[in-house]
């Protein structure tokens, strides 16, 4: 059979597979034994077990369990509510300040803790409720956290980008920083059109927070600043090239855990226990979903799937924009119905040969490919972050959650069309700082 009318079913397989209702994990092992018991015969099953182990035998997949449990011992205490409320004591006087306080606090929490469902719920407990009892629509309060917490797979550490580079044998390090600036672009932007929505309605002084004292301001940084230190301690850790990144993320799990203990009094053996219990359940689906890639991606190739997808987009008379432009359609495609992490290990292995010949850099792509997942993570049906709001504050509708996530949608096609435009915008810093990639 053609490999290309092959790829084309075992995609509408995967499809209907992963639509019925099972894991993502054993949904792809479950496509990818069928095809290769048809087509190489049984036999084949045997390697099977060792591509799923082996997939697993990497140094660096210690670092996803170690940064899950640093982001779940920060959203287990009140330091998204502390960082919240410091934000928003020293930009009461901004037109708008309470939703750019907001942004901002889901920014920096998701630094700490990269997870976007942990942000939204972390700054959206406090931050819905205030800026709906200060006046703010329904829509842009929902709106803006939900926005806000996609930011937790971009800003550096990020458990997508760690897939990613494992995926594509691409550096974690380099990854990390092509993030950093991205990120703070798309805060911008968020920032940007809050302020600008606040103006136009009009009500930018009924909209002010209220008056804090100098006293007030300072008194709650201590709470945040350790938190921020251990992030920063991290980065520097990493590319000071005192560590690599999963001992890194070991040292900074290992500080958030003391940090929560000793600030925020999490000594109870209960609450500890379901730190551990919650962070074990998410990098265990995590590393079976890596395993499960690697035998599908090993089955892509063995029927030679890939080599001819790639062989045939390289034969197209096409600009490479207009490949990039399909290839972005298509990832958002998948965004609204996959996580992040399923996406990239699925597409990871027909992609990268594609953007790699037509002259793109995987770095850059990797912050592409970021953001079109955070645009899935606010976008139906699946919309992880619409769902996380709503639990927060059930009396809005997600018709409403949605409708206020959309101006910040709007905004993130506008990151990406920026950083076609200007693909620095992704490489400067990995440059600057670990040198130019060979």
């Amino acid at each position: 059979m053609d490999p290309l009318l092959l790829g084309a079913i075992v995609a509408i397989a995967t499809i209907l597979v992963l639509f019925s209702g099972v894991s993502v994990a054993i949904g792809l092992l479950i496509v990818s034994a069928g095809f290769l018991i048809i087509f190489d015969g049984p036999r084949s099953l045997e390697l099977m077990p060792e591509i799923l182990f082996g997939k697993l035998d990497n140094f660096a997949l210690l670092s996803i369990p170690m940064f899950i449990i640093m982001g779940a011992s920060i959203a287990s205490t009140r330091a998204g509510a502390d960082l919240y409320e410091a934000l928003e004591r020293w930009l009461t006087r901004v037109p708008g300040g309470l939703v750019v306080s907001n942004l901002g606090a889901c920014a920096l929490f998701a630094a700490m803790s990269g997870s976007s469902p942990a942000t939204c719920a972390a700054i959206g407990k406090m931050g819905i409720p205030e800026m709906r009892k200060r006046g703010y629509p329904d829509g842009v309060a929902a709106g803006s956290i939900a926005a806000g917490g996609t930011l937790g797979i971009l800003i550096p550490p990020s458990v997508t980008m760690i897939v990613y580079g494992i995926a594509t044998e691409t550096s974690i390090g380099r990854l990390f920083l092509a993030g950093v600036i991205p990120g703070l672009l798309l805060v911008s932007l968020f920032m940007a059109w809050s302020l600008y929505s606040t103006w136009k309605s009009g009500e930018g002084g009924r909209l002010s927070s209220g008056s804090y004292s100098w006293a007030e301001r300072f008194e709650i940084l201590p709470r945040v600043l350790p938190f921020l230190a251990i992030i920063l301690g991290v980065l520097y850790a990493m590319y000071g090239g005192i560590a690599t990144p999963s001992e890194t993320a070991a040292v900074g799990a290992l500080l958030c855990l003391l940090i929560a203990m000793i600030i925020y009094k999490l000594w109870q053996p209960q609450a500890l226990w379901v730190v551990l219990r919650d962070s074990t359940k998410e990098s265990v689906m995590i590393l079976f979903i890596i395993a499960a890639a690697g035998v599908f991606s090993y089955m892509l190739s063995s029927l030679f799937i890939t080599q001819s997808i790639a062989e045939w987009i390289g034969t197209l008379d096409v600009n490479r924009w207009i490949l990039m432009g399909a290839v972005n359609i298509f990832l958002l495609i998948a965004g609204f119905f996959l996580p992040p992490v399923a996406v990239i290990l699925m597409a990871a292995p027909i992609l990268l040969p594609i953007i790699t010949t037509a002259g793109f850099d995987p770095i850059w792509f990797a912050v592409v490919l970021t953001i079109n997942m955070e645009i899935g993570l606010i976008s139906p049906p699946v919309g992880l972050n619409l769902y996380v709001i709503n639990g927060i504050a059930p009396d809005i509708s997600l018709k409403t959650i949605l409708t206020g996530s959309l101006p910040f949608v709007g905004c993130m096609v506008l990151a990406i069309i920026l950083l076609c435009l200007f693909p620095e915008l992704a490489t400067w810093l990995p440059d600057v700082i670990m040198g130019t990639a060979v």
